[in-house]
């Protein structure tokens, strides 16, 4: 069975959305809403892999190295100003589509094993990272004309 790859995967990939939103809070204190929510959806992921313990040691557990590499490709460098702040939140957005398609995976596995825990689980977690990804994507939106159309 290969659950324990994509539990791994996932696992890994929650660790390093944590460390994303957690960076991008302290890169952009200065815009208003960017330090509080960042830390609150950090805080969300690390819930995530909090619930994840009892599938990893049930269907044990294969680590991934590919989200690391995938955080450490997008946020190479610390970005500033207006467009630092798009690029942001865009790799974050990137970070948060890994992290949704892997619970979508999982939640098929659990379908199939008629695993209820890991369903609910699955749902749960899914929805959360739904509502990440909604809110990094009305950010960008807001953010983008000043950025893009008026110079730093």
């Amino acid at each position: 069975m290969h659950l324990g790859n994509y539990l791994g995967l996932l696992d890994n990939s929650e660790k390093q959305i944590t460390k994303a939103f957690a960076q991008v809070s302290r890169h952009h204190k200065d815009e208003p809403d960017i330090e509080q929510m960042c830390q609150k959806l950090s805080a969300w992921s690390r819930e995530h892999r909090g619930k994840l313990v009892p599938y990893l040691q049930r269907y044990s557990t294969q680590q991934s190295t590919e989200p690391a590499r995938l955080k450490h490709e997008l946020f190479s460098a610390a970005r500033s100003g207006s467009l630092g702040l798009i690029r942001d939140l865009h790799d974050l957005w990137l970070l948060t589509q890994e992290v949704q398609l892997s619970w979508a995976v999982i939640q098929q596995a659990a379908l199939a094993l008629r695993d209820e825990e890991l369903k609910a689980t699955c749902a749960f977690c899914s929805a959360r990272t739904k509502r990440q990804t909604d809110w990094l994507l009305g950010r960008i939106k807001q953010a983008a004309p000043q950025a893009l159309v008026v110079a730093d």
